[in-house]
């Protein structure tokens, strides 16, 4: 049965696209699915992040080629609205890739903050060599992760890159050795970190690293950052973290 499967990890919500028979391929329902998993995360004041994956053998097979070539623009784009929800997600997001993420699928892997692979994972565009136009963002998504010249190889040209290829491009994070299983693990104690922090700290400062990403000079990121820092600097969190920052440096005197 093709579905998106949802678990709580602590303060990390791991999302799986399952529908192995058709190696994760999307569509319409499943990416109407996943929109909704990542919006019920995102709802959840005691979520903090969110891992992303596929259920072997892929990580995602790209949209179904069936509901792909019967798509009109408003089909299209409701088959990205699964992934676009991912990169428009509030909350720091993590793609576990342990197989194919081809096309669709290799969207839904840029969509994330970052990604983590095992050795069975590729990172195919294919858009071309299936006749068809990339979509989805994914031309923008590619060359801001990777840059222009390795965009091109992957697009124009059909080069396929494993995980080892794929984090000296700059487009996996970490290669971790070992199964999905290790895989997911992973990804989701790195995606743990995030539980020491204030919930909408997390989201003010990852909204904040958005936008200085698009400025052209210092000056204008430190004017960016003075408001949402000025508001962290009064609030209770702060409050409570420096009472008790200064406890423990009392204590250490005193001792």
């Amino acid at each position: 049965m093709a579905e998106i499967k949802v678990e709580r990890r602590d303060s990390v919500a791991l999302v799986t696209v399952h529908d192995p028979d058709k190696r994760n391929a999307l569509t319409l329902d499943l990416s109407a699915d996943l929109a909704d998993a990542v919006a019920d995360a995102e709802a959840d004041a005691s979520v903090h992040a969110l891992v992303v994956t596929g259920t072997p053998p892929a990580f995602c097979a790209g949209a179904n080629l069936t509901a792909l070539g019967e798509a009109k623009e408003e089909g299209l784009r409701a088959i990205y609205e699964g992934f676009l929800a991912v990169a428009r997600c509030t909350l720091p997001t993590i793609a576990a890739v342990g197989g194919q993420a081809v096309g669709a699928g290799l969207n839904l892997a840029l969509a994330a903050d970052l990604r983590f692979a095992n050795t069975n994972a590729r990172f195919d565009a294919r858009f071309l060599r299936l006749g068809i136009h990339p979509g989805g963002g994914m031309t923008w998504m590619l060359q801001r992760a990777v840059g222009p010249q390795q965009a091109t190889a992957m697009t124009l040209f059909g080069e396929v890159l494993d995980a080892h290829d794929a984090a000296a491009a700059g487009l996996v994070h970490r290669v971790v050795d070992g199964d999905h299983a290790a895989l997911v693990a992973a990804a989701v104690e790195f995606a743990s970190a995030t539980a020491e922090v204030p919930r909408e700290l997390l989201i003010t400062t990852k909204r904040t690293m958005r936008a200085t990403r698009a400025l052209p000079t210092h000056a204008e990121a430190v004017s960016t950052e003075v408001v949402p820092q000025l508001a962290s600097l009064e609030s209770p969190e702060f409050a409570a973290r420096l009472a008790a920052a200064q406890t423990r440096i009392s204590g250490s005197s005193a001792n």
